[in-house]
């Protein structure tokens, strides 16, 4: 069974959304960018599909199993099929991101 997780940015500089899309792609994930205002919330729910979020600039915070997690430019989540989880945007950025969805 895979398990909800977070991958950092190592890279120098700030994540090229078009090159992080083919990655996604090429892992055949269906993908679309969004962006959230600070202070949207995204109360518990969960998907019937993995799902992957990777952050293009601002941060997100994802809630999952009690456990907080803040994702900034270039952080990744992995995030297994029907798993509950909870999202807010902290502070005064907005955040943009890839969502990425397979069945």
């Amino acid at each position: 069974m895979t398990t909800f997780k977070v991958e950092r940015w190592a890279g120098a500089s700030p994540p090229k959304a078009t090159k992080l899309k083919d990655i996604l792609e090429a892992e055949g994930y269906s993908v679309f960018e969004w962006s959230d205002s600070p202070g949207t919330m995204y109360e518990p729910h969960s998907h019937d599909e993995d799902q992957s979020h990777w952050i293009i600039s601002g941060a997100l915070q994802l809630t999952v199993d009690g456990q907080t997690y803040t994702l900034q430019a270039g952080d990744r989540d992995f995030l297994p099929a029907r798993t509950t989880h909870a999202a807010f945007v902290p502070g005064d950025t907005p955040v943009r991101y890839l969502i990425a969805a397979r069945k």
